[in-house]
């Protein structure tokens, strides 16, 4: 038996495949992942790229469409999933994913490309409370690609710049475009890299820690979405929470998507 999850998120789309186990030593594991993918978009139109990734993902693990018992979507783009079953917020299917892959975790901070929110979870991986950034990307990954653009730098670079800094700059901008001057400014000031770098990413920091204390901090946290692969931002974050470690889980951009996934065994289990 397979259950599906799909995020339609706003540049990419992630599609996972839960699988009904049979574990005689672990009983308690009764689903596990049969398989992920993940397209982007492009020119597509949302329904036609949700379409492609699941096909696409079939395919790669070798699943037909009447061994699918239950699509649940999920993202920005839920709604426009045709043959989704059911869909679900980005905030319960976050919460949801997270806590299966850490069990001790009630605090979710998601950071994607263009939202960010902290969510409070039991351990049952159901919302309690959240919080999020009403889709501001300077608490988002979008606000650190631009930045790192100004600087002519990859994300990946950038990330790793910031990891050579031990200074603080204070970032005052809130918006994305006045952030931008401001970065502007620092580098006609001579101002390194990798200080610039920090300062930006110290920025996103506090805004999801804002969001995050909003709902409180409870039990492990645990970052989810893309910026789990920016280094940078992963120890800006652990000095804006005042906590000495962050979970950070694998495949974190399919989190929202096994979520789903796992929304779509109820029932089902």
């Amino acid at each position: 038996m397979i259950t599906a999850g799909i995020d339609m998120g706003s540049r990419t789309v992630k599609v996972v495949f839960l699988e009904q186990l049979n574990i005689k030593d672990a009983p308690q594991l009764k689903w596990g992942v049969k398989g992920k993918h993940m397209m982007f978009p492009d020119e597509l139109d949302m329904d036609v790229a949700a379409d492609k990734a699941l096909a696409d993902g079939m395919a790669e693990f070798g699943i037909t469409r009447d061994q699918i018992t239950h699509i649940v979507s999920t993202g920005a783009g839920r709604k426009q999933v045709r043959f989704a079953d059911s869909d679900v917020t980005e905030v319960s299917a976050g919460a949801r994913g997270a806590v299966y892959m850490c069990p001790a975790a009630q605090t979710v901070v998601d950071v994607g490309a263009e939202e960010g929110r902290g969510i409070k979870a039991n351990n049952e991986g159901k919302v309690v409370d959240f919080a999020g950034n009403e889709k501001c990307a300077a608490g988002a990954g979008a606000f650190a690609e631009s930045m790192a653009r100004a600087l002519q730098l990859t994300l990946k670079d950038f990330g790793e710049a910031s990891l050579r800094s031990d200074r603080t700059i204070p970032m005052n901008a809130q918006c994305t475009v006045f952030a931008e001057s401001e970065v502007v400014s620092l580098i006609h000031s001579d101002t390194p890299k990798e200080d610039i770098a920090k300062s930006v990413l110290d920025a996103v920091a506090s805004r999801v820690c804002a969001m995050v204390r909003r709902v409180g901090i409870e039990g492990e946290v645990i970052l989810i979405g893309g910026m789990v692969n920016n280094p940078g931002f992963v120890r800006s974050l652990k000095e804006a929470l005042g906590v000495d470690h962050v979970n950070l889980p694998d495949m974190p951009e399919y989190i929202s998507a096994l979520g789903a996934a796992l929304i779509a065994t109820e029932g089902h289990a």
